[in-house]
């Protein structure tokens, strides 16, 4: 299994790194998306990629957690591919944006629903996650963010709304107002608020790497059963389909192409921080 996966991240991945630790029954994914640190075209291909190796071959050889993660400093993601964006919307492409639209939530559904396998999905926050960066956070059973990390939703700043999932999360987790006041709102919260409003499921400080990772996978093993049960409890009563986000994906394309002049230069001034890192 090792030397399988270590050959599929060699022959196939730039964007992002496989590691497989078999004590821990354990497979990381760290992003690492260049230029920009966005979900590009390329860096969604290769998830999705990835996340159809786990549907078909993560039971077979005994993944039981997956991990998201980056290994760029103070940045998980900063979403969606902005500059992508505004030159499909200004083009009137709306086959491109749900292209673009339809390859995100591939992603975040397969994580979202364990890659139909016995996995506990955790996402590793260090830093920096916007945006499409947040809804994928979220997708995952286990949010795991370090003090000082952001999360937010900018999207309102250039009048458009996050259309990758982040209503139904945030609505599964805090209610339709809450979710609605955090998307609005345009804010950037510190994992510190997220952590007292039920987002943030464990809080550490910054620099403990890897470690809370381990500490919840030796917790959960010692009741694996009882926390899988309650997890498919979880996922029954609050079910988010794909119809649901593919619908919520539609809406959001029809938004984007009513976007005006001044829309699209506020969007150019966060363009050019995907280029960047964190401050």
């Amino acid at each position: 299994m090792k030397d399988e996966l270590k050959k599929l991240a060699l022959d196939e991945f730039e964007q992002i790194t496989i590691h497989y630790e078999p004590t821990h029954k354990l497979a990381w994914c760290y992003m690492h998306a260049s230029p920009r640190c966005c979900f590009s075209v390329e860096l969604l291909q290769e998830l999705n990629q990835w996340c159809e190796y786990l549907r078909e071959g993560a039971n077979r050889h005994g993944i039981k957690y997956h991990v998201i993660a980056s290994s760029v400093p103070k940045v998980f993601n900063f979403g969606g591919d902005l500059e992508l964006f505004s030159l499909l919307a200004q083009r009137n492409d709306r086959a491109g944006l749900l292209e673009y639209g339809n390859s995100c939530i591939n992603a975040l559904y397969a994580n979202l629903v364990h890659f139909n396998q016995d996995i506990t999905t955790i996402s590793l926050v260090q830093g920096e996650a916007l945006g499409g960066g947040f809804e994928v956070a979220l997708s995952s059973d286990v949010l795991i963010a370090e003090r000082g990390s952001r999360m937010g939703f900018p999207e309102i700043l250039f009048n458009l709304f996050p259309g990758m999932g982040a209503y139904s999360l945030l609505s599964r987790r805090l209610g339709q107002k809450r979710a609605e006041q955090i998307i609005l709102s345009g804010y950037l919260y510190g994992a510190e608020e997220l952590h007292e409003l039920g987002l943030v499921d464990i809080l550490v400080e910054p620099g403990e790497g890897k470690d809370p990772v381990y500490d919840y996978i030796s917790q959960e093993d010692r009741a694996r059963n009882g926390f899988r049960g309650l997890r498919r409890v979880r996922d029954d009563i609050y079910h988010v389909s794909f119809g649901e986000l593919y619908k919520t994906m539609e809406i959001w394309v029809d938004t984007a192409l009513k976007l005006e002049r001044r829309d699209f230069r506020m969007m150019d001034r966060l363009i050019s921080r995907q280029y960047g890192k964190a401050t």
